[in-house]
């Protein structure tokens, strides 16, 4: 067994697709965490009630996929025009009239598909529902492992993004749980040394990007911590709210 599986821990924690594809297999749950911005639209989309199909790529391949189930195919963030959905959050609280929406992300989407293909129960977590998704997590049995989909250089190779670190240590905080591998306890330690958490998000590169190509209000909904009772999972191809299902 790899070393970067983190084998002998409960709770593991690692970034992107390549991480998943070494600590997630054996896993009974994997949190995927990406604050900027796949998890935060996919839990405001779950809170106004409608279904997200993540898919990797958005093209002609992803038009077809939206079709097939009968899902609005989400935009580019800055090609959306009035009343379009893209995976800017303030598109999907504004929806009317809407039950599923395709998101494409290459983050996100991409890491949640992958790791459904190996059983795991996916939870898709923000800042704003991590203690919601903690709660859920712990009436499951077995590891679990979260994901941070941090960002992409513009080569490809990723990039950790701190937002996704401090999303992953507020569910960690809230999970509290035992036997967390190093890899889960910096995290954790890192969302404990945040301050206020929209300050940092504004403040952060990723955060900074965003104000800096008028998307701030994503940011500062991205921002409000654990505002949301939703719980997100994927079902049959579809992130569906499981809170109903908690004791």
């Amino acid at each position: 067994m790899s070393v970067y599986a983190q084998h002998g821990y409960a709770v593991r924690f690692d970034w992107g697709l390549r991480g998943a594809q070494e600590c997630a297999p054996g896993s009974s749950v994997v949190a995927v965490v990406d604050v900027l911005s796949f998890t935060t639209a996919t839990t405001v989309a779950v809170e106004r009630g409608i279904d997200v199909l993540p898919y990797r790529w958005r093209d002609e391949s992803a038009v077809a996929y939206a079709a097939e189930h009968r899902a609005e195919l989400a935009v580019g963030r800055s090609a959306a025009r009035p009343g379009q959905i893209s995976l800017s959050p303030v598109t999907l609280q504004a929806a009317q009239g809407i039950d599923s929406v395709v998101l494409p992300s290459p983050n996100g989407s991409t890491i949640s598909q992958y790791v459904a293909g190996l059983g795991c129960a996916v939870v898709a977590v923000s800042l704003r529902n991590a203690s919601a998704a903690a709660k859920w997590v712990r009436a499951q049995e077995g590891v679990v492992t979260v994901i941070a989909g941090g960002e992409s250089w513009p080569g490809g190779e990723l990039r950790p993004g701190v937002e996704d670190l401090w999303g992953a240590g507020a569910f960690l905080a809230a999970l509290d749980a035992q036997e967390l591998s190093p890899e889960a306890g910096a995290a954790l330690g890192a969302f404990k040394a945040l301050g206020d958490v929209r300050e940092g998000l504004l403040g952060c590169a990723g955060g900074r990007e965003l104000v800096a190509l008028g998307y701030q209000q994503d940011v500062e909904i991205a921002g409000e911590y654990d505002v949301a009772q939703v719980v997100p999972v994927l079902r049959d191809g579809r992130f569906v709210d499981m809170a109903k299902a908690l004791p």
